[in-house]
């Protein structure tokens, strides 16, 4: 199993393959439909979002509320296609890697690869994994979406699969 050091450099992108199985250690955002509503919304108003996307990895979750002792609650990946209306333009802005579940529309699978960027598959139903990969949580915007607001997390050994390299490779075209 390889492990990936977060953020994302363009060597250790250029270096994954389709069905490979990775473990990330960083930090990631973590955003749903709302919050790519939201970020999207100020885009088309001209307006700086409050966090960086260019070298970021967005997680497609929401996590639950942290239970006593723990830095998060559940924190499983929802369907990842919710967000290929979005991808895209995220891609052209310099987000460079997706964590989700499930295929990617064509138009996603042809922007990751013109823009070296790297979507990772996440295991339906291992939310209570994930969260305790999670060892520092930041709420970085929209407190008003509450589990959909968008997170920073710091995590460890985070177990994916690289699902569509930066080359094309596709685990869901084989």
């Amino acid at each position: 199993m390889k492990k990936i050091t977060l953020p994302l450099n363009q060597e250790d992108i250029d270096a994954l393959t389709a069905g490979e199985s990775v473990l990330l250690t960083g930090t990631i955002l973590t955003g749903r439909d709302c919050a790519h509503k939201r970020i999207f919304e100020m885009l088309d108003r001209g307006e700086k979002l409050p966090f960086p996307l260019a070298g970021e990895t967005i997680y497609y979750a929401g996590p639950c509320p942290a239970p006593a002792g723990k830095v998060c609650g559940s924190c499983g990946p929802t369907t990842s296609a919710r967000m290929d209306s979005f991808a895209p333009r995220l891609l052209d802005l310099g987000l460079k890697g997706m964590i989700g579940k499930g295929e990617r529309s064509e138009e996603v699978c042809a922007s990751i690869v013109k823009n070296r960027a790297v979507y990772f598959a996440a295991i339906g139903g291992a939310g209570a994994l994930y969260g305790n990969a999670v060892k520092k949580s930041e709420l970085v915007a929209f407190p008003d979406l509450l589990s959909e607001a968008v997170y920073r997390f710091e995590i460890e050994n985070f177990p994916c699969i690289v699902a569509i390299d930066s080359r094309g490779g596709n685990i869901y075209k084989r």
